[in-house]
């Protein structure tokens, strides 16, 4: 499950992603390598940096935070390679699969975020992702001998390997399943930051019973209730292992989603909606750094990577911190943050200017010009050595052992039904939906039993 986000508010997102971008531009600029004609790499081995020219087109999926440092990039780019007319086109989560698909059909895209970049196991092997199968098929330019591709740490390129080979650069690593918190409520309330269920449903309980809201969901793009389901299933299978053998006798039935084990992590994630704003299915995901900021919740289910939004939106109010989410009722269940690599760049083999898609690669991956795109964009570094923001400094003990979130390990059966996409039937929970946790599992075990 890839984050998103919704074009409402463009106005006012735009602004924010124009006042980052001027902010990382100076610093982009000013950096002298990274180009196509810089020391240890030559792009794409023949043509040097100031020959570089013509369009180049950069596709990704939005979120406020990367859409400003992936143009701040750009921008900084285009300063070095003028001759490079360079865009950069942020798509929505939902619809970004089709607006791919028509732009590699029509060949108008150079540099692209593949997506569900992870070689399938072989009981999975009939679902394996478009994009893999594109990597597979010669549909993506290999770029395992890229000099650009030494900057990234060894363990996160072994994780998207394909073949053995290298088709696209990590932008960095993001958790997807922790909880931000007003400490300033909490205090107020006399409350600590809960590291077990328990502890959890006692914050929920007190809070409410003050009339103060435990969470934020916006629920109006359905996929940030999901990462309380990921923190759910965090908790539950903690290990990747764990989630791992999940899978596994998932697809050989060993496990059915009914089970004790696997409907807790459906009645668990109810709770919470239960617990979150009146009517936060119409609640947009852009919407909820400016209310955690205002104070109209506790407790704010969302990823590292919109830390900075937050953060912007906050202002220096109040001290806010970011913790695992907690549930279940073993405290070392709960110590670790679940994350992923985030938004992976790929180049296209019908790219009409490969020249410039793998000198603006080069430049991106370039030390200097990616730290200052991860500290924009919010994400945990993919390259060893780079110094991290004090937000992510003040969550590594959460992050010293990297675990893989549970939609990063899980692989959706093509031939199952659509409860059973995740397959922990979040959408179907009421408020979200209209089940209840034993309705929702049993839809999902229908769905998914039927795909063999």
């Amino acid at each position: 499950m890839q984050h998103s986000t919704s074009r409402a508010g463009r106005t006012s997102r735009a602004l924010i992603a124009g006042v980052a971008s001027a902010a990382m531009i100076g610093t982009l600029a000013a950096c002298g390598g990274g180009s196509a004609t810089s020391g240890d790499s030559g792009a794409s081995g023949a043509t040097g940096g100031s020959e570089v020219s013509g369009s180049l087109n950069i596709l990704v999926s939005s979120a406020a935070a990367s859409d400003a440092a992936f143009n701040a990039v750009t921008d900084a780019f285009k300063a070095k390679y003028p001759d490079v007319d360079a865009k950069v086109t942020s798509v929505p989560n939902d619809s970004y699969p089709a607006t791919k698909s028509a732009q590699l059909s029509a060949g108008s895209v150079d540099i692209f975020v593949v997506k569900n970049f992870v070689e399938a196991p072989d009981y999975a092997a009939d679902s394996t992702s478009d994009d893999v199968l594109m990597a597979k098929a010669g549909g993506l330019v290999d770029l395992t001998d890229q000099p650009f591709m030494k900057h990234y740490t060894p363990s996160v390129l072994q994780a998207q390997v394909v073949d053995g080979k290298q088709y696209a650069v990590p932008t960095g690593l993001s958790y997807s399943t922790g909880v931000y918190y007003n400490k300033q409520i909490f205090s107020d309330n006399g409350l600590e930051a809960p590291t077990t269920w328990t502890e959890l449903e006692k914050v929920m309980d007190t809070l409410k019973g003050k009339g103060v809201t435990p969470f934020g969901i916006g629920g109006k793009d359905t996929w940030p209730a999901g990462l309380v389901m990921l923190g759910n299933v965090a908790s539950s299978f903690p290990t990747l292992e764990d989630k791992q053998q999940l899978a596994e006798d998932l697809w050989t039935q060993k496990t059915t989603l009914t089970d004790d084990a696997t409907k807790s992590v459906l009645t668990r994630t109810q709770k919470v909606f239960e617990n979150a704003q009146e009517h936060f299915s119409g609640a947009g995901y852009d919407d909820m750094p400016a209310a955690f900021a205002r104070g109209d919740f506790a407790m704010l289910a969302d990823g590292t990577w919109n830390q900075p939004t937050i953060d912007k939106a906050v202002n220096g109010a109040f001290e806010y911190g970011y913790i695992p989410f907690p549930g279940s009722d073993t405290a070392a269940d709960n110590s670790l943050l679940n994350g992923k690599i985030e938004l992976q760049l790929s180049v296209a083999s019908n790219s009409k200017n490969q020249d410039a898609a793998l000198a603006w690669l080069d430049f991106f991956s370039d030390p200097a010009n990616y730290k200052t795109f991860v500290d924009g964009a919010g994400y945990s570094p993919a390259q060893p050595d780079i110094e991290s923001s004090d937000f992510l400094n003040s969550i590594s003990e959460y992050t010293k052992t990297y675990q893989p979130a549970w939609d990063q390990v899980w692989i959706a059966n093509n031939k199952a039904g659509e409860d059973a996409v995740y397959p922990f039937n979040y959408p179907a929970l009421a408020p979200l939906g209209t089940q209840s946790a034993d309705e929702a599992a049993q839809a999902a075990q229908t769905a998914w039993a039927a795909g063999f």
